[in-house]
């Protein structure tokens, strides 16, 4: 049997075989397809091998031959008996998801980068294989992330020795723009992209690892901290640091870096236009998105790492800033713990251990840690370390849960011939004091066929017209229902209330109607059991028969879990950043904030770490 596992998932659910006049991409499929899942989880890539070797013993035992050598009417014949099989549809629902990927990559292709005029500028790193076993300096910050680039760069200006630790590798934009999306993809995010929330329904959660964290793979999107959750975060959590009036010094600040601005008109997109359209025929407020990417030419691939360079990701501006103050970074290097002593009546930090992909170990000495893994990885870091003894620690998990719709359009929206796109161009605000944001999405070519319904045939044609496809998505500010568990992986759980359950569904009625504006023929719900909808009347009938247990649910902002707040109970954090029952310790990432921002929250986080950094810098005289 083949070594190339993917060939009968390919063959059933997508209707590619070994037909002798396929297209080229077809053939490409399976390979693609393996190469993938090897980046997955081994419970995930378990699964999904299972589920090949099932389909294609299935297809030995009912027709004589494996699955990808069947005739295209047999294998149509093949998936008509499947799928009268109680639960197979629903099964095939998520495990189609790698598979409509690689199809998506093979089919559509990368679009051509326009070069960027500026080369990387230096940093200093080291990876993890060339560094000592033994070194001592003034602070070791632990990621290097949105908050943990900050961090680094606030402390190497005021004159301390600084090292970064990343578990990840460097990626420089000379690589992104050499490799397929794809490829980039399962390299640069923890599991392949594939971290879930568990819960009814799971949620995808996809992180970044890599140098810069998930500023390499995020949108570009920079949201301001509303005025009202800063108020809240002060009133409420007694968080004076988030005091709306001085707050917007470090926002301010944070953009600077970022060289935050609205992109210019000619690249918004087809995309980000429709929105506009269907928005603006509606009487909705929307409004293009202000990005960290002026001079971007809406490749639209920032969701793999921009090929281009134009996306201000910390690792092309606030990392280099931090490095020409002073401060190094060690590759591949995974924090295992924090290492305290008791002096003086208190516990205090004074190392970190960490380790390389070898299995060796080295020690960095110090006086201050600053824990900036992210809103998963640091209540890890921390209950290794045996400095989890508050009982809030991973609680109050929010994540802005997400959902989807397309709407199907006469011409192309996106791929070959739609011109340039912006991964996030336009937002739609009109619901956001009820906590509900839209965002306009064209994600790099394929990588967006995971919305498309059916199977065999009519999944191929929906892949083949995907082009046409307009894309929204929506994020509700959700309660903070979930948690973090787990020492050495951490395990996320999440459980959708029903309030944020019933604003989901209230914006995939939203994000139809403005669909349907803007010309749409038909719009793909993104709701297993109704896939897809030719009027407002049906779209409005569909979501009310619709329990918020059934959506298909992704998120990518998640926060909270080692919250700062005045309320010693509650609140893991002292108001400042500092751990509490821990001196030398300090929280610089996504786990501070109280409550979900409601906005992508990258310049919230990176202004919190900036705030509180400079209240360490000078608390310690620095």
């Amino acid at each position: 049997m083949s070594t190339v596992r993917g060939r009968a998932l390919s063959a059933v659910l997508l209707d590619v075989g070994g037909d002798a006049h396929r297209p080229e991409w077809e053939g490409q499929v399976p390979e693609r397809l393996h190469r993938f899942m090897s980046s997955l989880p081994p419970y995930l890539r378990t699964g999904l091998h299972a589920a090949d070797m099932t389909l294609d013993a299935f297809s030995v035992l009912t027709t004589g031959r494996r699955a990808h050598g069947l005739p295209p009417d047999t294998r149509a014949r093949l998936l008509r008996r499947l799928t009268r099989i109680p639960g197979f549809e629903t099964l095939m629902d998520n495990v189609k998801i790698p598979l409509l990927l690689a199809a998506g990559a093979s089919r559509h292709g990368s679009r051509p980068v326009r070069p960027f005029v500026r080369a990387d500028p230096p940093l200093d790193i080291c990876p993890s294989s060339d560094w000592p076993d033994e070194c001592r300096v003034d602070a070791v910050v632990i990621g290097s992330g949105a908050g943990g680039a900050v961090a680094a760069l606030s402390l190497a200006s005021s004159g301390r020795s600084v090292v970064v630790l990343e578990e990840g590798r460097h990626f420089s934009t000379r690589e992104l723009a050499s490799r397929p999306p794809l490829d980039r993809f399962a390299d640069a995010y923890r599991d392949g992209g594939a971290t879930l929330a568990w819960g009814l329904p799971p949620v995808l959660l996809p992180l970044g690892r890599a140098l810069g964290g998930t500023t390499l793979v995020n949108s570009g999107t920079c949201f301001r901290t509303p005025p009202h959750v800063l108020d809240r975060w002060q009133r409420t959590h007694g968080v004076e640091l988030a005091d709306p009036v001085s707050f917007a010094r470090h926002l301010d600040h944070v953009e600077k870096l970022l060289g935050v601005g609205v992109p210019d008109p000619s690249v918004l997109g087809r995309n980000g236009g429709l929105a506009l359209l269907g928005a603006g025929r509606l009487g909705w407020s929307a409004a293009p998105l202000r990005r960290n990417a002026i001079g971007c030419g809406g490749c639209c691939e920032c969701v793999a790492g921009c090929p281009s360079g134009a996306k201000q990701a910390v690792h092309l501006s606030v990392l280099p800033a931090a490095c020409a103050a002073g401060a190094r970074i060690v590759t591949r290097a995974r924090a295992t713990r924090i290492v305290t002593e008791h002096q003086a009546g208190a516990r205090r930090a004074v190392a970190v251990e960490a380790m390389r992909p070898d299995g060796t170990s080295f020690t960095v000495s110090t006086g201050l840690v600053v824990a900036a893994a992210g809103a998963l990885h640091t209540p890890a870091l921390l209950r290794r370390s045996g400095l989890a003894e508050h009982p809030r620690l991973g609680r109050n998990l929010a994540i802005h849960p997400a959902v989807s719709v397309a709407g199907r359009f006469t011409e192309a929206v996106t791929g070959p011939g739609a011109g340039p796109n912006i991964l996030q161009s336009v937002g739609v605000d009109e619901w956001h004091d009820e906590g509900i944001l839209i965002e306009a999405t064209a994600a790099p070519p394929g990588m967006t066929s995971f919305v498309l319904p059916h199977l065999g045939r009519e999944l191929k044609r929906e892949l083949d017209d995907a082009g046409k496809l307009g894309l929204l998505g929506a994020m509700v500010s959700d309660r903070s229902s979930g948690r973090v568990r787990g020492t050495h992986r951490p395990v996320a759980s999440y459980t959708l209330h029903a309030e944020d359950g019933r604003r989901l569904l209230r914006s995939i009625t939203h994000m139809g109607r403005i669909l349907f504006a803007a010309g749409a023929r038909e719009v793909l719900t993104g709701i297993p059991a109704h896939p897809s909808v030719t009027s407002p009347a049906d779209l409005d009938d569909v979501v009310r028969r619709t329990g918020h247990r059934r959506l298909h649910l992704s998120a990518f902002h998640p926060t909270g879990t080692a919250a700062l707040g005045a309320d010693d109970r509650h609140c893991p954090v002292r108001p400042d950043g500092r751990l509490r029952g821990t001196e030398g310790v300090l929280v610089a990432d996504a786990c501070l904030l109280p409550s979900s921002p409601g906005v992508n929250p990258q310049i919230t986080i990176m202004a919190l770490a900036h705030a509180v950094t400079e209240q360490a810098v000078r608390r310690d005289g620095g």
